[in-house]
């Protein structure tokens, strides 16, 4: 059977006429049909699955990069397809800032009290991930999972802090950074036994772990896929990232973090058996308006200016339940304040106030170019082993054009090969997730070409280890 679209982005075409402009118009009021869980490209049903560093380490904790520790980590990830015997077939997907490890197929998992917003959707990539897709998974065994600090089943501010008496971390959960989540990854890998992924791929805070791998794991990478991202966040970025921050701490309703009721959720992988308790605290209040108007503000630089013009423009359209004061006239009010009103609304039912902060922190700090090359992007590009696609979308503000123009810069003035790919679209930062069929094309395409093992290995590159 089909399933109804319910998922939170809205797409945009590219206007080229009067007559598509119309076309585009009636295809956006079209709800998505979305492939049953039995299609023959479907993955299936899915089931996530939980890596214990600290319990795998001998008690050890996971270092990060500030200094600081954390006691009994835990990562949420999913598997797809199957290893080859010399387990030489394996891409790792790296999320972006309100991604989860569930990047395919249908949450098995999934109730009316456990992560409902599963129940009708699939995977956030499920039209590239399965049988016979770009990340083929007849060919390609896929990995997904959570990044520290989310609240999507990785050890988060949500997790209880042993050091407290098991209440909730809040904001007394350590600062996390781009490279702590890749040398989790990285743990994760090992734990898998795979010495050396085929590819790693993400797009926007995912293009930056692909990016982080390549440079600071250069053997351990045979292809990279950078899409929509870039070596740094630019300022445009910061200065929205910051007035989401401000907005959610200034809340009275945040209270300094402390958002979280008594109730602990058990993790459903660990239902059976003599499993330990990885249960995480639940959310007191699920109406914290800081955390919508966060969404509402960020969701406008996934957009770009002609899709959102060619989508709403300043239609009104009839409320159901005045939720604002900015309705023009009783029953009425813009379209693309309903749009984001809808979207700030149904990101708080599923996301947690601390790990927004927590993940935008990350981003706004990840900058390769200092991490790696003293300011030097060149230098620090020059790590790279891997082969590399860069890909950039034209109305991209978020992370526009010139970022990964700049990363595809570096990599030539090391002779370095690079595949750079400019996608003409209107659907803005977003278009990585719906410009399917452009996407589809040029990942099939790159991971298809010549085996990344024949890439020479430079001997003088110092090897990085995690914690």
């Amino acid at each position: 059977m089909d399933f109804p679209h319910t998922s939170e982005d809205t797409t945009f075409s590219n206007i080229s006429s009067h007559r598509q402009l119309a076309q585009n118009e009636k295809n956006y009021l079209k709800k998505k049909v979305y492939k049953s869980p039995d299609d023959m490209t479907s993955v299936g049903w899915t089931i996530p699955r939980a890596f214990l560093y600290s319990r795998e380490h001998d008690g050890r904790p996971f270092q990060l990069e500030s200094g600081r520790q954390l006691p009994d980590v835990v990562i949420e990830y999913e598997t797809y397809g199957s290893l080859n015997p010399d387990k030489s077939n394996a891409i790792l997907i790296t999320h972006a800032l309100s991604g989860d490890a569930h990047v395919a197929g249908w949450d098995s998992t999934a109730t009316d009290e456990y992560r409902p917003w599963r129940k009708n959707v699939p995977g956030w990539w499920d039209a590239l991930v399965g049988p016979g897709l770009p990340f083929d998974t007849s060919r390609f065994f896929i990995i997904c999972s959570n990044v520290l600090g989310s609240c999507y089943g990785s050890t988060g501010p949500a997790s209880p802090n042993p050091a407290d008496g098991g209440r909730p971390y809040g904001l007394n959960f350590p600062q996390v950074t781009v490279g702590d989540w890749v040398n989790a990854e990285c743990a994760l890998i090992d734990h898998l036994g795979i010495s050396q992924l085929y590819a790693v791929a993400g797009g926007s805070l995912g293009g930056q772990q692909a990016l982080e791998w390549a440079i600071a794991y250069p053997e351990r990478v045979g292809k990279c896929i950078m899409l929509a991202s870039g070596a740094k966040l630019p300022a445009q970025g910061l200065g929205f990232n910051h007035i989401a921050n401000y907005t959610i701490q200034s809340d009275p309703q945040f209270h300094n973090g402390q958002i979280y009721s008594t109730k602990r959720v058990p993790n459903p992988i660990f239902q059976h058996g003599n499993g330990p308790d990885l249960s995480y605290y639940d959310i007191a209040n699920r109406n914290l308006t800081s955390l919508t108007a966060a969404r509402m503000l960020a969701h406008i630089t996934y957009l770009s200016a002609d899709g959102m013009d060619s989508k709403f423009g300043r239609r009104l359209q009839s409320v159901k339940l005045r939720r604002t004061q900015s309705a023009p006239q009783d029953g009425e009010e813009f379209a693309v304040h309903g749009y984001l009103q809808h979207q700030g609304e149904s990101f708080v039912n599923r996301f947690d106030a601390n790990s927004y902060l927590y993940i935008a922190n990350a981003m706004d700090n990840y900058d390769a170019s200092a991490k790696w090359g003293n300011g030097d992007l060149a230098r620090a590009c020059s790590r790279i082993h891997a082969e590399m696609m860069v890909a950039a979308f034209s109305s991209d503000w978020l992370y526009p054009c010139s970022e990964s123009h700049n990363i595809v810069m570096a990599l030539m003035q090391n002779h370095h090969p690079v595949t750079s790919v400019d996608v003409q679209s209107t659907y803005g930062h977003d278009a990585f997730l719906v410009e399917e069929e452009k996407v589809m094309r040029i990942i099939r395409a790159f991971l298809l070409t010549s085996a990344p093992s024949r890439i020479p290995v430079r001997t003088s590159t110092k090897e990085v280890r995690h914690g």
